[in-house]
């Protein structure tokens, strides 16, 4: 566990190398993350996973990377997965990375239909979550519900 934490703040504090290393090397790290991790049959393992993802797409240094994250369908279903998980911890930090796909503006067409297309589904989950301790959560569920209510297929 030490050696998790010493990576998650090697990942977390030097904002620029990981910037740098996340943008060079996008495609092999996402592979892994989503496959190995995200996947994972492991409580703990897709815990620590969705909580590093919400802190790598949530820093402003990797905004580049987010954007290239939040624009990838496959991506999109495993988040959505994730906000279906019987655990409660990991459907709150799935969450933060799922409103990240409904917030972007320059949404890929094949996006906005996914989210269309599951929009009730959506909506009902999101009403169920009740996390009242905290009110930056609330305050982005109703967002995301909004937003998701108003979302129109492009043509």
């Amino acid at each position: 566990m030490q050696q998790m934490h010493s990576k998650l703040d090697l990942l977390t504090r030097h904002k620029s190398t990981v910037s740098e290393s996340l943008s060079k090397n996008y495609c092999w790290f996402f592979t892994e993350m989503n496959e190995k991790l995200l996947k994972s049959e492991n409580y703990i393992t897709r815990r620590q996973a969705v909580k590093l993802l919400g802190c790598i797409l949530l820093d402003r240094s990797n905004s580049c990377v987010m954007t290239r994250y939040v624009s990838s369908k496959d991506n999109l279903i495993i988040l959505m997965n994730l906000l279906r998980d019987q655990s409660k911890n990991i459907q709150i930090d799935a969450f933060h990375v799922f409103k990240l796909f409904v917030a972007n503006e320059n949404k890929p067409p094949e996006i906005v239909s996914i989210l269309v297309t599951n929009r009730s589904k959506l909506l009902r989950l999101l009403s169920a979550f009740v996390y009242t301790d905290d009110e930056v959560f609330e305050t982005d569920k109703i967002q995301v519900v909004n937003k998701l209510a108003v979302l129109e297929l492009q043509d």
